[in-house]
């Protein structure tokens, strides 16, 4: 069964390791995209994952798509047409330097895909499950009305969906956030959203958390996850939990609300390489682990963990194999080399 994953592709640019712009002559270039590093996870962990975008017909898509080919995503539903693939470029944060992207992706071809580009019955002819996350509708109205599409048919044909909240500043304020996310909520299954995103894009907080200093409330979590389940009707709440001390070193946990129990993770210390993505690996991860029965407390550690080991790869895409994140769940984390 098909696991398809819909939003944008980009190429992203950085400077070698951690130079600014202001300073580098040459760029890094690699490609992710939140829903695009979602269908690499679960090829990584065996599943069929097809990729569904829009891209134009040049060297700079083939070289994109290229890099989810290596990675067995299938990507045979893409569509063709438009002028430009979005880019974004990142500055990656040391110490107390936070990371910084900036965006180039307006008039990017999906931001002006249109309904008729995608024949979603033919799409999900042998689908289990589809992913979006809040990015996709974000691009445009039309991507908006694109997804709200994709979500009656995938409900209407029994799919899971899932959505990751993702609020991106960047691209919209969070009254239209809310306004549009409100709309797609009640076709979702699972929702995945950070320390920040319920709030942002829901105005649901929680109590006695200090986001920017680092300090979580996991109680005040509980109440969020039960509030936007109650709102919307969704079964299943994911909620990562980032406790931020430098741009370097973060603490790394989750919790799970699915039909009215609570699950947390063990937390990780992590000394980060690449921060991008991280979000995105703790998706696939949680996909991969619901849609295999295993229960919602490997679900939970197996998506954090998996997220962890992503912390570790430079670029948007999560290499681990399941065998190394069940390694990190049964408590060997001490990095020693393996022979």
């Amino acid at each position: 069964m098909d696991f398809v994953c819909f939003g944008e592709i980009m190429g992203r640019l950085n400077p070698k390791g951690y130079g600014r712009l202001m300073q580098s002559n040459e760029l890094c270039v690699s490609y992710g995209g939140g829903e695009a590093n979602v269908a690499v996870s679960l090829a990584n962990f065996g599943k069929r994952a097809v990729y569904v975008t829009k891209v134009p017909d040049n060297e700079l898509s083939g070289a994109a798509l290229g890099a989810l080919k290596i990675h067995n995503v299938d990507v045979s539903r893409v569509v063709y047409g438009g002028d430009r693939l979005g880019l974004y470029f990142i500055e990656k944060g040391a110490s107390q330097r936070p990371s910084r992207v900036i965006y180039d992706r307006k008039y990017s071809a999906i931001s002006m895909a249109k309904k008729e580009d995608f024949d979603w019955r033919k799409i999900f002819s042998n689908a289990e499950w589809f992913h979006f996350t809040g990015i996709t509708p974000a691009l445009s109205d039309t991507c908006a009305e694109i997804c709200l599409e994709a979500c009656r048919i995938a409900k209407g044909l029994g799919i899971t969906v899932s959505c990751d909240l993702n609020f991106r500043k960047n691209l919209w304020d969070s009254k239209k956030a809310g306004q549009v996310m409100a709309t797609l909520m009640p076709y979702v299954d699972v929702v995945i959203a950070n320390e920040e995103d319920c709030e942002k894009v829901f105005g649901i907080s929680a109590e006695d958390t200090d986001v920017s200093g680092g300090e979580l409330s996991y109680e005040g979590y509980k109440a969020v996850a039960k509030r936007l389940s109650e709102r919307f009707a969704i079964p299943t709440v994911a909620i990562t939990l980032r406790e931020s001390r430098s741009a370097n070193d973060n603490d790394w946990s989750a919790m799970l609300y699915n039909h009215g129990e609570y699950f947390f993770s063990k937390k990780y210390s992590l000394h980060i390489v690449d921060r991008v993505g991280g979000g995105d690996s703790f998706g696939g991860g949680l996909i991969y682990a619901l849609s295999e029965g295993k229960g919602n407390q490997y679900a939970i550690d197996f998506a954090v963990a998996a997220s962890a080991l992503k912390h570790t790869v430079e670029g948007d895409f999560n290499e681990a194999s399941i065998g190394e994140i069940e390694t990190l769940m049964g408590g060997d984390g001490s990095g020693r080399v393996q022979r």
